[in-house]
C-alpha cells in the first residue's frame, strides 16, 4: 500500500502537513531496519511526500525521522544509502537550526555526511546525495542561529574539494553537473547565511579559482585551465589555453564582427547598424515562451527520478535555457554553439540539450556564488584579482584572456549572460577609487607599461565589449543587465584622465534603446544617460554631446523611433510658459534644443504613445494616460542631474523646467511629487551658484533676476505651499522645504510682499513639525533666510527666527540639533553684520532676554556631539562679540558670560574634531574684538591665552594652529595682553611655533605650513608694535638665542608679501613692511627712554632685517 501511495497519482487536494508527518512516522515505526527493501521504499516515500506537498516537518517528528535515517545509514547496506540520504536532504531542508543535536553524527570528524562526500568516495550518486544534504543543512533560516564555526569550515572545505575535483570518465555528465551545482549552492548558503567574511588570501584564492573554473563549465568552444588558486597581483595571471581549433575559428568570427562594427561607424549608414540590433529583438519574446513550453515537455519525464526534488528543481527550471539552445541559430554568428548541431538525431538532441541546460545551471550557480563572494570580500582585496575576471585589451598576436565578458558575449544561455553581467556590475560598483589611477591621456613611450595605463586599457576594453554585447543581445532581461553594467562602469571611470571618445560611443549606441519595447530596457537606458551627465560633470565631451542636434544617431535607427522625436516642439505646446527660449538673453548656448532634455520632458509630461507598447502588464495603474511610472521617475532624475551638472545647457529652459516641476508636484503619486520637488531644488541651486561672489559665470550669461522672480512667483502660486502645509509624506515635505531654501536672495527681495510673508510663515510653522526630517529641513532653511539682506534687518523676523531655532536646538533628534546649530551660527553672523552696518539702533531694539537665552543655549550646545558643537562655538564667539557694556554690567548676564567663556576655552583644549577646535579658536578671536569685555584683567583671559599658546605650538592640525595664531594677534591694546609675564609667554609660544612650523607627521598638513608662518610672523610683529619696556628683556633674550632663525622667517614673510602683491592678492604694496617699520619706530622710542639702563637693541635687530630685505628686493629687481 505504501509503495502504491508513493508512486500513485497525486490526490487533488494535498493532505495537511500533520497528516503527512503522522503517516511518515507510522511508516517508519512499521518498517524495521533489517527490511532493507522496505527501508529504501520508506525513504523514497519521505522524499517524495515532503517535496510533493512542500511540507515542513515539526520538531518532534523531525527528531524521530532524523534519528531513523541516521540509524538506517549506520546499519543498512550501501545500496540503500542514496535513497536514505535523499530523505535526509528533504528532512533538513530549511530545518537546519532544529537539527543541532544530530550535527556531530552528520558533520563531526567522522560524521556520516563528511565520509560520504569525501573525494575518495567511488559512488558519485552517493557523494552527490551527501553533498546535497550538507548544502541543505547550510541554508540559513531568518531569525534562527546559524551553524557553528567548526561545522561551517568542515562544509566549506568539503564543497571546495568537490569543486576542485575533475570529472572521471566513468561519471556521466549530468550527475557531475548536479554534484557541482549542489556544492555551489552550499558555498552560496555559507556566504549569505553565515555572513562569512573571507579573509585569508589562500581561502579567497582557492575559492575564486574554482568559481572561475565553474563559470566556464561546458561553455562551448572554450577549454581553460585555471590554477588551483588565484593570487592577487598587479600582474595579470595568464590562462594556459589548449589550442582548440574550433575556438580559434570562433575568435576569428568574433573579430570579424568587431571589425564590421568599427567600419559601420564611418562608412555604412547607422541605419544598417541599428537594424542589425533590432532583428534579434523580434524573437526575444517568443523565445522565452517557447523555452518555457519546452521545459514543461522536457522535465515532464523526470518527475519521479531520484533527483527530482522540486525544491532544487524549482530554482533550476528558472535557469534552464533549453529554449535558447534550439533558437541559437537566431544568434549572431559567434554565439552559435557548434557547426555540427544539426548532425544529432532527435533522441541524441534531447540528451544533448538536457546536458547543456545542466551545464548552464552550473555556470549560473558559479556566478551566483561569485556574487555572494564579492559581498564577503573587502573591495581593496577583491581588486587584487581584477585581471582574472575583467578583460584587458589583447596584446598583439595573443588571444583575448577569458573573463566575465567572455560569458556575456559567448554564452548561449541568456540567463547565464545576465548572471555574468550582474557579477561584473557588482565588481564595478564602488570601484571609483581603484579606477581613479587610470590614465592614458598622454602616450607613454616606456620600456614597461605603468599600472595606470594597464587599468586604462582595461576600462577601454570593458567599454568595447559591453557595446559589442549591447548590439548582439536579443533577450530583454539580459539587455537590461548590459545597460545597468554600462551605467556602473560610467559612474566609476575617471574620464577626465582618459582620452575622450568613450562616452560618445556609449551615448550614440544607447539612443535607440530609449524606445525599446521593453520598459525595463528603457528605464535602464535612461539610468545610463543619467550616469553620463553626472560623472565628473561638467566634462567637455558630454557638453558637446548635449549640444548635438537631436537628429544624430536617432532618426536612422529604423522603425524603433516613435514620432515623439519628430514632433520636436510638441512638449513646448504641452508646457505653457511665459517665455520662449529664443528670447532668453541668458546664455542660450545653442539654438538647437538639447536632445536629452527634450526627451525627458516629453516622457514626463506627454501622454503615452501606443507605438511603444511596453510590457505594461507590470504597471497596470499607470497604463492610463502617461508613460509607466518608473520611466517617468527615471526621466525626472536625469533632468535633475542635467540641471546640476550642466546648468548652462538647461538654463535656456529654466521656466519650462519650473513648469514641469510644478506639474509633477500637482500629481497624486507621491514619488512623482518628490522628484518634482528635487528638480525644483536643483533649478534653484543652479541659479544660486551662478550668483555666488566667486562665480566664473559672466553677469550677462546668468539667468536674469527678473526671470528668477517670474519662476518663483509661478512656483509659489502653484502646488509648493500646499505640499509644505499638508502633505502626509515627510520626505516630500523635506524636499519641498529644501527647494524653498534654494531661492535667490536678490529674487526674494523682488517678490510681492505677501509671497515673502508666505515663505517665512511656512518655514516658521514647519519648525514645529513632529517629524525630525521636516523639522531639520525647516531649521536649515531658516538659517538660509536669516542671511537675506532684506530680512536680516527686520528685528521682528530675526527674533522669531531666533526663538524657532532655539526651540529646535533642544530637540531630541541629533540631526535637528545639528541643523539648528548651523542656523544659530548664521543668525549670530547676522547680528554682527547688523551691528557693523546699523550701529546702536539694532543692538538696542534686540531683546536682552533673547540674547541671554541664545548665550545659554549655545553654551549648552557646545557640550553636545561634534556636529552640533562646531557651530555652537561659532555662535558663542559672535554673541560674546555682540554684547554691549550694559549687558556685561548686568548681573543676570555675568554668570552666563563666564560659563560660555569657559566652554570655549575647554573646547580649544579638548580632543574634539579639528573643525570644532578650529571654530573655537576663531570664536575666541571674535571675543577679543569686543572692547567692552575686561580683557587682560579678568581671570579667564589668562586661561584663554594659555590655551591658544599651547595649541599654536603643538596641535597636529595646522589649520587649528593658524586660527589660534590669528586669535592671538587680535587684541589691539597692550593692556589686553595682561602682565609682562603673560605677554612674554605668548611671545615665546609664537617663537617656538614659528620654528616648529615645518614639523609635521602628516604630509597633507604640509601645504598649510606657509600660511601658518605668515600668520605667526604677523602675530609677532603685532606684539612687537605693542610691547612695553618691561617686555623687552625677554624679547631680547629670545632674539639673541634664535635670532638667525627668526630673521630668515621674517625675511621670507616680507618677500612673500611682495610676491603676493604681484599675484594681485594684497592691495597695499608695503603693508608688511609698514607694520615692521611701525614696530621699529615704537621700539626705538622705548629703547631711547631706557638709554643706558638696559642694553636692549631689538629695534636695531629689526632694522637689520629690513635692510636685508630691501637689498634683496633691489637685487631681484636689478
Amino acid at each position: 500500500q505504501l509503495i502504491s501511495e508513493s508512486c500513485g497519482p497525486a490526490p487533488a487536494a494535498g493532505p495537511s502537513p500533520q497528516d503527512v508527518c503522522a503517516l511518515l512516522v507510522q511508516a517508519c515505526q512499521l518498517v524495521h531496519l533489517d527490511q532493507e527493501h522496505l527501508v529504501s521504499k520508506v525513504c523514497q516515500l519521505i522524499h517524495h511526500l515532503l517535496n510533493r506537498f512542500q511540507v515542513m516537518v515539526d520538531e518532534q517528528n523531525l527528531n524521530f525521522l532524523l534519528s531513523y535515517c541516521i540509524s538506517a545509514l549506520k546499519q543498512c547496506s550501501s545500496w540503500t544509502h542514496v535513497e536514505i540520504l535523499q530523505a535526509l536532504a528533504a528532512l533538513v531542508y530549511n530545518n537546519g537550526p532544529k537539527c543541532q543535536k544530530y550535527l556531530p553524527d552528520l558533520l563531526g570528524k567522522t560524521g556520516l555526511l563528511v565520509q560520504f562526500s569525501d573525494s575518495t568516495q567511488p559512488d558519485v550518486e552517493l557523494r552527490r546525495a551527501a553533498v546535497r544534504s550538507m548544502a541543505n543543512l547550510c541554508l540559513s533560516v531568518p531569525g534562527q542561529p546559524y551553524l557553528d564555526e567548526s561545522y561551517r569550515s568542515v562544509c566549506f572545505q568539503t564543497f571546495l574539494s568537490v569543486l576542485q575535483s575533475s570529472k572521471t570518465s566513468d561519471v556521466d555528465d549530468i550527475t557531475f553537473c548536479m554534484l557541482l551545482q549542489n556544492a555551489l549552492k552550499g558555498i552560496q548558503s555559507l556566504l549569505n547565511g553565515g555572513k562569512m567574511k573571507l579573509m585569508q588570501t589562500d581561502q579567497i584564492g582557492s575559492l575564486l579559482a574554482v568559481l572561475k573554473k565553474c563559470m566556464f563549465h561546458g561553455l562551448p568552444g572554450l577549454s581553460i585551465e585555471v590554477p588551483a588558486a588565484l593570487y592577487p597581483a598587479p600582474l595579470p595571471q595568464y590562462d594556459k589555453r589548449s589550442p582548440v581549433k574550433q575556438e580559434q575559428s570562433e575568435l576569428a568570427a568574433f573579430k570579424q564582427t568587431g571589425n564590421r562594427r568599427k567600419k559601420s561607424k564611418g562608412k555604412q549608414k547607422k541605419g544598417e547598424f541599428g537594424e542589425e540590433g533590432r532583428e534579434d529583438l523580434g524573437d526575444a519574446g517568443n523565445e522565452s515562451v517557447l523555452g518555457a513550453d519546452m521545459l514543461k515537455l522536457h522535465l515532464g519525464n523526470v518527475q519521479s527520478s531520484p533527483y527530482s526534488d522540486p525544491r532544487t528543481r524549482a530554482s533550476d527550471v528558472a535557469y534552464v535555457p533549453a529554449g535558447k539552445d534550439r533558437l541559437s541559430s537566431h544568434c549572431t554568428s559567434w554565439k552559435r554553439i557548434s557547426s555540427s548541431e544539426s548532425e544529432y538525431s532527435d533522441a541524441e538532441g534531447g540528451i544533448q540539450s538536457k546536458m547543456r541546460s545542466y551545464q548552464a545551471n552550473v555556470r549560473q550557480g558559479a556566478l551566483a556564488c561569485f556574487l555572494s563572494a564579492i559581498k564577503s570580500i573587502e573591495k581593496r582585496v577583491l581588486y587584487g584579482y581584477w585581471s582574472a575576471f575583467v578583460p584587458d585589451a589583447p596584446g598583439i598576436g595573443s588571444p583575448q584572456s577569458v573573463s566575465l565578458m567572455t560569458i556575456a558575449l559567448k554564452d548561449p544561455s541568456p540567463k547565464t549572460r545576465a548572471c555574468a553581467l550582474q557579477v561584473l556590475s557588482a565588481i564595478l560598483e564602488g570601484s571609483k577609487q581603484f579606477l581613479s589611477v587610470a590614465e592614458d591621456a598622454n602616450d607613454h613611450k616606456r620600456a614597461f607599461t605603468p599600472f595606470s595605463v594597464t587599468i586604462a586599457s582595461s576600462i577601454r576594453e570593458l567599454h568595447r565589449c559591453l557595446l559589442l554585447a549591447l548590439v548582439a543581445e536579443s533577450s530583454s532581461q539580459t539587455l537590461t543587465q548590459i545597460v545597468k553594467c554600462l551605467a556602473n562602469l560610467v559612474s566609476n571611470a575617471p574620464y577626465s584622465r582618459l582620452k575622450p571618445g568613450l562616452l560618445t560611443r556609449v551615448w550614440n549606441q544607447i539612443k535607440p534603446y530609449i524606445c525599446h519595447k521593453d520598459v525595463n530596457v528603457r528605464v535602464s537606458s535612461l539610468t545610463l544617460l543619467g550616469a553620463i551627465v553626472s560623472v565628473q560633470a561638467p566634462l567637455p565631451e558630454v557638453q558637446l554631446l548635449l549640444q548635438q542636434p537631436s537628429s544624430s544617431g536617432l532618426n536612422n535607427s529604423g522603425s524603433a523611433t516613435p514620432h515623439r522625436f519628430n514632433a520636436s516642439e510638441q512638449w513646448r505646446k504641452a508646457v505653457p510658459s511665459e517665455e520662449e527660449p529664443t528670447d532668453n538673453p541668458a546664455g542660450c548656448t545653442s539654438s538647437e534644443p538639447c536632445w536629452l532634455l527634450r526627451l525627458c520632458v516629453s516622457i514626463v509630461v506627454l501622454p503615452r504613445e501606443d507605438s511603444c507598447s511596453d510590457s505594461d502588464a507590470n504597471f497596470p495603474s499607470f497604463s492610463s494616460v502617461y508613460e509607466p511610472c518608473p520611466l517617468r521617475l527615471e526621466s525626472l532624475q536625469v533632468l535633475a542631474l542635467l540641471v546640476k551638472g550642466y546648468f548652462s545647457m538647461a538654463q535656456s529652459y529654466f521656466l519650462e523646467l519650473g513648469e514641469v516641476a510644478c506639474r509633477c508636484m500637482e500629481e497624486m503619486d507621491p514619488s512623482i511629487q518628490l522628484h518634482g520637488a528635487k528638480l525644483l531644488e536643483e533649478l534653484g541651486t543652479g541659479v544660486l551658484q551662478q550668483y555666488k561672489p566667486d562665480s566664473a559665470v559672466a553677469p550677462d550669461q546668468r539667468v536674469p533676476v527678473s526671470v528668477v522672480v517670474t519662476f518663483w512667483t509661478v512656483i509659489l502660486n502653484g502646488p509648493l505651499p500646499g505640499t509644505l502645509q499638508n502633505s502626509p509624506h515627510a520626505t516630500l515635505q523635506t524636499s519641498a522645504c529644501d527647494a524653498l531654501s534654494s531661492i535667490l536672495p536678490e529674487a526674494f527681495s523682488s517678490l510681492q510682499n505677501d509671497q515673502q510673508i508666505l515663505c517665512v510663515t511656512l518655514l516658521l510653522g514647519l519648525n514645529h513639525s513632529e517629524n525630525p526630517l521636516v523639522k531639520a529641513a525647516a531649521a536649515r532653511a531658516l538659517g538660509v533666510y536669516i542671511l537675506f539682506p532684506c530680512l536680516r534687518q527686520d528685528v521682528m523676523f530675526v527674533a522669531d527666527t531666533a526663538n524657532a531655532i532655539l526651540n529646535s536646538l533642544h530637540d531630541k533628534s541629533p540631526n535637528v540639533r545639528a541643523k539648528a546649530a548651523w542656523s544659530l551660527g548664521n543668525l549670530t553672523d547676522t547680528l554682527i553684520i547688523n551691528m557693523e552696518t546699523m550701529g546702536q539702533s539694532f543692538q538696542e531694539e534686540f531683546s536682552d532676554l533673547l540674547l541671554l537665552k541664545m548665550l545659554r543655549s549655545a553654551t549648552e550646545a557646545s557640550k553636545d556631539r561634534d556636529k552640533v558643537k562646531s557651530n555652537a562655538v561659532r555662535a558663542l564667539g559672535n554673541v560674546l562679540h555682540f554684547l554691549q557694556p550694559y549687558h556685561i554690567a548686568n548681573p543676570r548676564f555675568r554668570e552666563a558670560i563666564e560659563e560660555s567663556l569657559q566652554a570655549l576655552i575647554s573646547t580649544v583644549q579638548s580632543e574634539a574634531t579639528m573643525k570644532v577646535r578650529w571654530n573655537a579658536c576663531y570664536a575666541l578671536g571674535n571675543v577679543f574684538k569686543n572692547p567692552a569685555l575686561p580683557l587682560g584683567e579678568a581671570p579667564w583671559t589668562t586661561q584663554a591665552y594659555s590655551a591658544l599658546s599651547s595649541v599654536v605650538k603643538s596641535c597636529k592640525n595646522f589649520k587649528v594652529r593658524i586660527k589660534s595664531a590669528m586669535a592671538l594677534s587680535i587684541p589691539s591694546k597692550r593692556e589686553c595682553y595682561g602682565s609682562a609675564e603673560q605677554f612674554c609667554q605668548i611671545w615665546s609660544a609664537l617663537v617656538v611655533a614659528l620654528q616648529k612650523s615645518e614639523d609635521t607627521e602628516d604630509f597633507l598638513e604640509f601645504k598649510y605650513s606657509a600660511s601658518l608662518r605668515t600668520q605667526i610672523c604677523q602675530a609677532l610683529l603685532h606684539l612687537l608694535s605693542l610691547a612695553k619696556s618691561t617686555d623687552l628683556p625677554v624679547i631680547w633674550e629670545t632674539i639673541t638665542e634664535h635670532g638667525n632663525a627668526i630673521k630668515s622667517y621674517v625675511l621670507q614673510y616680507l618677500k612673500s608679501g611682495v610676491e603676493e602683491n604681484e599675484a594681485g592678492v594684497q592691495t597695499d604694496l608695503c603693508e608688511r613692511e609698514r607694520v615692521l617699520k611701525g614696530a621699529i619706530e615704537h621700539l626705538g622710542g622705548i629703547e631711547k627712554q631706557l638709554e643706558g639702563k638696559a642694553r636692549v637693541r631689538v629695534s636695531v635687530y629689526l632694522e637689520d632685517v629690513l635692510t636685508n630685505h630691501a637689498s634683496a628686493t633691489e637685487l631681484t629687481e636689478a
